[in-house]
């Protein structure tokens, strides 16, 4: 009589390739979603700004996915969980503030370009935004490759070992990713060329602003060591502000 084969079960291995192909699924949407959200607000395919946005979404998350794969797959299938039991209440209410906010910031820009509003933005102003929004995005980048825990969501991720972040861009301030998030944007609806579109960005920046304060608590609070890092690290966003 054989003995009984053990029962299979997933292996780490397997579940880090279903996460790595669950996040690729979910950027390939939210590419499609932007660039539906820009031409059918704009009703036009030659928004060359709306194309350079596109390039450099495309562009920043190839090189972004290139580096993880290389140095920390394990973050990209954490980037692909979604909200948690863990995660904070806030947090729900906050990131999805900020996301709205940010598609309708972009939705404004092509209604703009539909129907023609004032007051129009120079192309050098176009062209300089476009630089912030680009460093803005490579800072936020930075961060993530910088940072073996950053999550999608608000929370302190015990079964990975979380720990303290403090090289790349945590040297300068304790939250370089909202700070890089926060530039690109406001920085985004002026290279689309539209101050009707600051309104939702500046909500998206406040709403990005509020889950920075109430995560920097949150790390305060419950994870070892951070109270100790932000007393190196004095400032959250900006150097010599906050």
């Amino acid at each position: 009589m054989s003995a009984k084969a053990p029962e299979k079960q997933p292996t780490r291995d397997a579940d880090l390739t279903r996460g790595i192909r669950k996040r690729g699924i979910q950027i390939a949407f939210q590419m499609l979603l932007t660039g539906g959200i820009l031409f059918l607000s704009s009703g036009r395919l030659d928004w060359w700004f709306a194309w350079v946005y596109l390039l450099i979404f495309v562009l920043g998350v190839g090189v972004n996915s290139y580096v993880l794969l290389r140095i920390n797959p394990e973050l990209i299938a954490e980037r692909a969980r979604q909200f948690t039991p863990e995660t904070k209440k806030w947090d729900k209410i906050l990131a999805t503030l900020w996301g709205l906010m940010s598609a309708v910031s972009l939705m404004v820009a092509g209604l703009h370009v539909r129907f023609g509003w004032s007051p129009q933005i120079s192309l050098t102003v176009q062209l300089i935004a476009m630089l912030f929004h680009m460093f803005g995005s490579a800072f936020a980048s930075w961060a993530i490759v910088s940072n073996a825990f950053f999550a999608g969501t608000v929370r302190i991720q015990t079964e990975r070992g979380h720990s303290v972040a403090s090289s790349g861009p945590y040297k300068f301030v304790r939250h370089p990713g909202y700070a890089g998030w926060m530039v690109s944007n406001v920085a985004v609806v002026i290279m689309l060329g539209s101050l009707w579109a600051l309104f939702p960005a500046v909500i998206a920046v406040l709403a990005l602003a509020a889950r920075t304060a109430l995560e920097d608590r949150t790390l305060r609070e419950e994870l070892p060591g951070y109270e100790e890092y932000a007393q190196r690290v004095h400032y959250r966003l900006v150097p010599g502000l906050w």
